[in-house]
């Protein structure tokens, strides 16, 4: 998910509010976030940067983490990840590969429009169609790519039968990806849309506020608020003061120093959704000085990954093995964590030639963390002979210049399976290459895994791709990040276990007020 620039919204008067602080009610006590019997009713205020008077309620167009969570409450999708990034079924009752994995049937669950239709399987392909078309550009576009829309049906009203461009063992990542929600047949305006999701629209101002309320006909159960209302609130001091100040009872991306400042009691509480965003330095393979193993196996022992955490993160987050999907399906949890080790790391550059190497780091504001990761792995290099330059670009542009330019650069993503990572970023033809690994034998190991039905053989031959990269690929992964949002301490029910972008995370059909 990426994140954008937008205006703070009322932070000064926020302020204000917050040196009165909060009034404390039954609920507001310092026992578990998730303690206590779900109660029905009250609004919950949600505040999360935006994306200004241009704001669209299109679940189709969503960039932002404030439009996921808007189309979580609005619209279902066929399936979502949980904290593993498995596939789950959320629309979808059930899915099966008929044939080869070239053809899947997908039985949808009975549920209903918020105006009293049925969701059929018409909708299912309106909706994929309309993200697939060549003239739009749609989020999830990429994702749909693998199903042959014009040779797929409805069978039934219940039933579709996609047909896929070749065998994909995991198609059910394609019904789970991200902006893939389902919208009514024939829907292409949506001022004031007609979802399936847990919550009915109210009223919605572009870059201020979405009301929504309680949909008490939801597949799975009404949600335990009457209403919720999405504030936006474009800078972190904006989001904390609002919360501080009652104005919110939820604050979404909060940094650790502000974590820090309210962990330990206090009128908020901070919830931590671990393993949310790795982080890491992306060296280009196919160029000097990295188109050479060895320096790419130095830079990952040049690195002290603890002392990454705990300076770039401060702490909030765990050390990456150069291995991107820690505690997801088929992560290799069987290599050995890799550990700072200068002196070899100088033997390897003398060995390939650059007993004296100067690179150039690019980073950039753009997340957090970066310039700090930057200077601290510039020391690190510095003990084992590397100068590293640092060059800080422009954070409106900054994820489409590494792409092509430079050498060597700072990096993060957020959840997705590990076989979208893989597709998306390491194949030859991906779109997304930051590293540029491009080989024909690792593009077939990977067509390799999709046409496996066994998913024993699979994770074996995931785990020989990850041994590959652990060795060898262009991604140095020091760590994981955690996500921080804080709430009020009437708020119950907001999950830890949700890495940003899963199921559970901005679940707010399952939260109550206490």
């Amino acid at each position: 998910m990426t994140r954008r620039r937008a205006l703070a919204a009322g932070s000064g008067a926020a302020a204000a509010l917050a040196l009165a602080g909060c009034a404390t009610g039954p609920g507001a006590d310092s026992g578990s976030a998730d303690g206590g019997r779900p109660r029905r009713g009250g609004r919950l205020r949600a505040a999360f940067a935006g994306g200004g008077a241009a704001e669209s309620l299109d679940p189709h167009l969503g960039s932002l983490f404030v439009d996921a969570a808007r189309a979580k409450a609005l619209f279902d999708k066929l399936a979502d990840f949980g904290a593993d990034m498995t596939a789950r079924p959320r629309l979808a009752e059930h899915w099966e590969p008929h044939g080869g994995l070239d053809r899947w049937r997908v039985t949808l669950r009975t549920a209903h429009w918020h105006d009293g239709k049925p969701v059929t399987a018409r909708d299912v392909l309106h909706s994929y169609r309309r993200i697939a078309d060549p003239d739009r550009a749609f989020r999830a576009k990429a994702s749909l790519e693998p199903i042959d829309l014009d040779a797929s049906r409805a069978v039934d009203d219940r039933t579709v039968e996609f047909r896929l461009k070749r065998s994909f063992a995991e198609f059910p990542n394609v019904l789970a990806a991200f902006g893939a929600y389902i919208v009514p047949e024939g829907a292409d305006r949506f001022e004031e849309p007609v979802g399936s999701g847990p919550f009915r629209f109210v009223s919605f101002r572009p870059g201020r506020s979405l009301v929504v309320k309680r949909f008490d006909d939801y597949w799975e159960g009404a949600p335990h608020l009457a209403e919720l209302e999405f504030v936006i609130a474009g800078e972190e001091s904006a989001r904390v003061n609002a919360l501080l100040g009652c104005q919110v009872e939820y604050a979404h991306e909060l940094n650790p120093t502000t974590a820090r400042a309210h962990e330990n009691g206090g009128q908020i509480r901070i919830v931590r959704m671990r393993n949310s965003a790795m982080q890491a330095f992306a060296m280009k393979t196919d160029r000097a000085p990295f188109d050479d193993r060895r320096v790419r196996e130095a830079f990952f022992l040049i690195a002290d990954r603890e002392e990454l955490v705990r300076g770039a993160l401060s702490g909030a987050g765990e050390v990456g093995n150069d291995l991107f999907g820690k505690g997801y399906r088929y992560y290799a949890t069987g290599l050995p964590q890799r550990e700072q080790d200068l002196k070899r790391a100088r033997k390897l550059l003398r060995e390939a030639g650059h007993g004296r190497l100067t690179v150039t780091l690019d980073t950039s504001p753009v997340a957090t963390g970066f310039p700090e990761a930057a200077e601290i792995f510039k020391d690190q290099a510095a003990r084992a002979g590397v100068t590293v330059r640092i060059a800080v670009g422009d954070k409106d542009t900054y994820w489409n210049d590494i792409l092509e330019s430079g050498t060597f650069c700072c990096y993060r993503s957020g959840a997705m399976p590990i076989e979208s990572h893989v597709s998306q970023r390491l194949l030859s033809d991906s779109t997304t290459n930051a590293t540029h690994w491009k080989h024909r034998d690792f593009d077939a190991l990977y067509q390799q895994i999709q046409s496996t039905r066994d998913e024993g053989e699979r994770t074996a031959l995931y785990a020989r791709m990850q041994r590959r990269l652990h060795a060898e690929g262009g991604f140095l992964v020091w760590g994981f990040a955690d996500w921080i949002v804080g709430t009020a301490r009437t708020v119950r029910g907001v999950r830890a276990d949700a890495p940003a972008n899963t199921l559970d995370w901005a679940r707010f059909d399952t939260v109550w007020l206490a």
